[in-house]
């Protein structure tokens, strides 16, 4: 309890939480209990949580939305911080949108629109939040991340910092701040004044299209892989015969086969299996290596 005693000491306001499931709070809704678990509410309270976490020399998991995240199913042995709705602010700038790390992309990109700022149509169907999607670069439809971002603000080793989109060295799924382990705090995005009803209408078309293509209707992590160089993922395992193909409760989806769902009562278990084979039978058949796009994070049983 050393832990949450300093945690308290230097930041008495955050709510500690001890045991808390974290299936609830990925979009596979698969993941065993954390040990410690907060939500702070401001930058204060970040550092006071990271802090208090090396001085005990707790581990620690930050979190958004869990999009891209599967944890296994023994949990996490240390301390989830989650930025979530308590660290979600959108505020209008000069020259676009600032946005904290739990604000969800689908929020950004519907606040964008209420500003007549186009530029962000394409992320209102990411199912992640800011933090996350910037640290990764994330995309879709032709839209990305470093398209739009024009500064981060960041955490390294206890210092906040504002750099520039070009210090984050963006690419395809990823960026300096994943190899120098930097906490994304937010990030402002540079946005053009644009057409509300165009604005509207796009979002609209992408909506329906991601309705049409995707299993919306499962809990998912979205494209569970990468997409290798030359190919598509979701291309590549059906052309292998894998789609449909299941193991326990998680399934390589019928209607996207670059999507695995939780077609009910799957275990993370089931899903590193199913990453496992997949991965398997298209190096045998086409001698490509796929590669996870969701992390894979924690402890087994």
């Amino acid at each position: 309890m050393k832990f949450v005693s300093c945690v308290q000491a230097l930041c008495p306001e955050l709510e500690i939480r001890q045991g808390v499931a974290l299936e609830k709070y990925t979009t596979l809704r698969v993941g065993g209990p954390a040990d410690y678990f907060m939500e702070p509410k401001t930058e204060a309270e970040i550092c006071g949580a990271l802090k208090a976490a090396a001085d005990c020399n707790i581990p620690v998991l930050l979190i958004g939305n869990g999009s891209n995240l599967l944890i296994r199913d023994g949990g996490f042995r240390g301390a989830v911080i989650r930025l979530g709705k308590n660290f979600s602010a959108l505020q209008r700038t000069a020259d676009g949108i600032y946005a904290q790390a739990g604000a969800l992309l689908s929020n950004l990109a519907h606040f964008a629109l209420e500003e007549e700022l186009t530029g962000l149509e394409f992320a209102q169907g990411i199912p992640g939040a800011v933090g996350g999607g910037v640290y990764m670069n994330a995309g879709a439809y032709g839209g990305e991340m470093c398209q739009v971002v024009s500064s981060v603000r960041i955490l390294q080793d206890g210092e906040i910092r504002e750099i520039s989109a070009s210090e984050m060295a963006f690419s395809y799924r990823h960026t300096k701040a994943m190899d120098e382990k930097w906490i994304i705090l937010g990030a402002s995005f540079h946005l053009e004044k644009g057409d509300p009803e165009a604005i509207d209408a796009l979002m609209r078309d992408l909506a329906a299209r991601r309705r049409e293509k995707q299993p919306l209707e499962y809990p998912s992590a979205g494209s569970f892989f990468k997409r290798p160089t030359g190919y598509f993922a979701g291309a590549l395992i059906e052309q292998a015969g894998l789609k449909g193909v299941s193991v326990g409760g998680a399934q390589v989806s019928e209607k996207h086969a670059g999507f695995l769902i939780n077609r009910g009562g799957a275990t993370a278990a089931d899903f590193i299996a199913l990453k496992e084979k997949i991965q398997q039978v298209i190096q045998e058949k086409f001698g490509v290596q796929m590669e996870n796009e969701v992390r894979i994070l924690g402890n087994d049983l």
